[in-house]
């Protein structure tokens, strides 16, 4: 199966000028750019936990496996240059159908890879006695010094969000679009950004990371959190996987980022980080409680 999979592979990658060697040797070979920095990033996605295959498919599950690490490319302000794909197979999918489950997984990461100028440089196939497994590292670049970290949030810094929120409950994790060319665009018009993550867990556990990271905290406006149509305040809050950014962004330059809405997706600001530590929450009475983070713990 492996032998005929890689020769359906080799045809359907394209090459790249940032991909010296690819596919079919014992290692890749990746071009190194002056003046910029490696970005690595890996998620593994697991039948069962992170989809359900019986649901979704195989097409749609290699879909979220790549754009997972998209978005943490994105998160750190990175250009996306290489992708290893990894798979485990359970042995129960047997000869063709573990070859149509293989080719199913690539169908769903090619066009994401293509739509982003994403290069799939290497990987590995396996079989076991588990549910199908899709392991995914990712390789970005970024100026030397730019990379968007969680620990530069500063006391008075902008809580700004891309999109909106609480969209997993109606199956959006499978088919959302990694803000990646939200971020690229930040960074080459070299917009002060102190601080950054993807909302992969949910807004108030990412948002407390960056809090942690940074020693400071957050007051959030309930009201001015951007909920999608199926959602609440406690499914945007504690649901996950929107893989939208929050972004920790100097007063003035925020002002200007919300007058200009250069993204093509919605900017909002949704509270302020403090100098005290945790979190809060202002109610639309304007009462301030403290927050507790909530979302997927891993």
């Amino acid at each position: 199966m492996e032998l005929t999979f890689l020769r359906w592979l080799r045809e359907r990658i394209p090459t790249s000028p940032n991909i010296p060697l690819g596919i079919g040797d014992d290692c890749a070979l990746l071009a190194q750019q002056s003046g910029k920095q490696t970005v690595v990033t890996t998620d593994m996605l697991m039948d069962g936990t992170d989809f359900i295959l019986n649901e979704c498919g195989p097409i749609a599950a290699g879909r979220k496996a790549l754009a997972v690490n998209l978005s943490d490319l994105a998160a750190m302000g990175a250009k996306p240059v290489a992708a290893f794909v990894s798979i485990a197979v359970s042995k129960q999918d047997g000869g063709g159908q573990a070859l149509a489950m293989a080719k199913g997984i690539f169908e769903g990461l090619l066009p994401l890879a293509d739509e982003f100028d994403w290069a799939i440089a290497g990987g590995d196939t396996n079989s076991w006695n588990g549910p199908l497994v899709i392991s995914v590292t990712a390789i970005g670049e970024v100026p030397v010094g730019r990379a968007w970290l969680r620990s530069g949030a500063q006391p008075g810094d902008a809580i700004l969000v891309t999109g909106n929120f609480g969209r997993s409950i109606a199956g959006k994790h499978l088919t959302f679009t990694p803000r990646v060319r939200e971020a690229l665009h930040l960074q080459e018009t070299k917009t002060n950004i102190h601080a950054a993550i993807d909302v992969s867990d949910g807004l108030s556990l990412d948002l407390s990371r960056v809090c942690s990271a940074s020693s400071c905290g957050a007051q959030i406006e309930l009201a001015k959190i951007p909920l999608s149509p199926e959602a609440n305040w406690r499914h945007a809050l504690s649901d996950g996987e929107d893989f939208e950014l929050i972004l920790a962004v100097p007063p003035h330059e925020a002002e200007r980022l919300l007058r200009e809405q250069p993204l093509g997706t919605q900017l909002t600001q949704i509270g302020t980080f403090t100098a005290e530590q945790g979190l809060k929450q202002q109610l639309p009475t304007g009462e301030v409680l403290p927050l507790e983070p909530r979302g997927y713990e891993h």
